[in-house]
């Protein structure tokens, strides 16, 4: 494809963002990156699954806990109405299926391929999307699983959402340099797809 920008990931892994403004100096023209992101979406995706696992050792260290707590001598009922023994049972059996959901999510991100997504290519699972709506723009990663997570990537906070969340259900199917009006808090907003990656 030759004479085209390239903004596609190499075989590395790796892009480099531009908005391809020209800028008209004497006979040629070059491009003006309104933003210089690298990508590598690999890395991305790790950074997602490492938090994902840091996460589960806090919630298994907090199971354990409550678990140790429900079944420790000191909070056996002393009368009907004494439930700290259930209640820390509750505790502890919420904590384990907390831990469980985060290992899926997990088991769902090591086996995620890290794909480019053509020029034209619909928003899908796996998509890295730069959105710019009131006057910002804002980087999300469109997740099987685990939406609210954020990471930092090149100084760039990327927030992953998923397709049953209210934005992943507006933005799933759209294409880049799309304009839509997405709903914020409830509110109707002006925005613009300015990548899919």
């Amino acid at each position: 494809m030759a004479g085209r920008r390239k903004s596609a990931l190499d075989g590395g892994g790796t892009a480099e963002y531009s908005r391809g403004r020209q800028n008209k100096t004497g006979s040629g023209t070059k491009p003006l990156p309104l933003h210089a992101f690298t990508l590598n979406k690999r890395a991305v995706i790790r950074k997602i699954t490492d938090k994902l696992v840091g996460e589960l050792g806090v919630y298994f260290r907090a199971a354990q806990f409550s678990r140790a707590e429900a079944t420790h001598e000191s909070n056996k009922a002393e009368n009907k109405y004494d439930t700290r023994g259930l209640e820390a049972s509750y505790l502890a059996r919420g904590q384990s299926k907390l831990a469980a959901e985060l290992e899926a999510s997990i088991a769902e991100y090591e086996k995620l391929c890290a794909h480019r997504f053509a020029d034209g290519e619909a928003i899908g699972i796996g998509a890295l999307v730069e959105l710019e709506h009131g006057g910002e723009s804002s980087f999300y990663f469109l997740g099987p699983r685990a939406g609210g997570t954020e990471v930092l990537h090149d100084k760039k906070e990327i927030l992953v959402i998923t397709p049953q969340s209210p934005l992943g259900e507006q933005l799933l199917g759209r294409k880049q340099g799309d304009q839509p009006h997405l709903s914020f808090g409830g509110a109707k907003q002006m925005a613009r797809i300015l990548s899919v990656e």
